[in-house]
């Protein structure tokens, strides 16, 4: 699926104004062009940006140019506190020149662990560093998950069948994907009786804490009485 977006340049425009407009302020910059200050419409930006991500190649348009070049969006900046876009990073590429990107894994299926042993599955990366062509850059990877039938199957970078043309920059054995097994009443339960002991210690040890240390104010001040007495008794001698 190709995506395109023709984006305005911005001329003085303020960027409170801007999103108060429900458009977001933006640049886009690349090895072969100068940078340029835009805008665009933030609802059809995060539509597209949900659909296409951060590795598809968009055609762009910018306002007064007459071609358009491809571009990544590079990055988004988000408010917050209302988590809307408030500014916006478009990438031209050049093309015939290979590139270094990340691309999200798609999993696919369901894991036998899983649906047949009640198993948890955990996900320990969801992309992938490559480098490739931008002509073979792919909006996911995809990882089939059923070859984690066992508690002991684990899905690593080695096991991922990549695209034609792009080469993963990660070690090979880093873990993507593996089932653990669920958790017994038995050992839930003797996790919270071993929380509940190490919380009653931590209780002891504190009001222990706080006992020494009344003591110890308490032996501040009997000896701060005896030296106050010691002072009488000496300013009555010397008289």
């Amino acid at each position: 699926m190709s995506y395109s977006i023709e984006v305005k340049l911005r001329k003085g425009e303020k960027a409170e104004d801007l999103r108060a407009k429900s458009l977001v302020p933006g640049v886009v910059y690349g090895p072969e062009r100068e940078s340029v200050s835009v805008y665009f419409d933030s609802v059809k930006l995060e539509k597209l940006y949900n659909e296409a991500g951060e590795s598809t190649l968009i055609d762009c348009k910018v306002e007064g140019e007459k071609e358009s070049a491809k571009i990544l969006i590079q990055d988004l900046q988000y408010h917050p506190v209302k988590n809307q876009i408030i500014h916006f990073d478009l990438k031209q590429i050049k093309m015939g020149v290979e590139m270094y990107v990340t691309i999200e894994f798609n999993f696919t299926t369901e894991a036998p662990a899983v649906k047949e042993q009640g198993g948890t599955l955990v996900i320990n990366t969801e992309e992938l560093n490559v480098k490739c062509l931008p002509k073979d850059l792919v909006n996911h990877i995809d990882v089939d998950l059923t070859s984690l039938k066992t508690f002991e199957d684990a899905i690593h970078v080695k096991d991922i069948k990549l695209p034609e043309g792009i080469v993963t920059t990660d070690d090979e054995n880093v873990l993507i994907a593996k089932v653990i097994a669920p958790i017994s009443e038995e050992k839930l339960k003797a996790m919270e009786e071993e929380n509940a002991n190490a919380d009653a210690s931590k209780v002891e040890v504190e009001g222990e804490k706080e006992k020494e240390g009344e003591e110890v104010e308490g032996e501040k001040e009997k000896d701060g009485e005896e030296k106050e007495e010691g002072k009488e008794k000496n300013k009555k001698e010397n008289k």
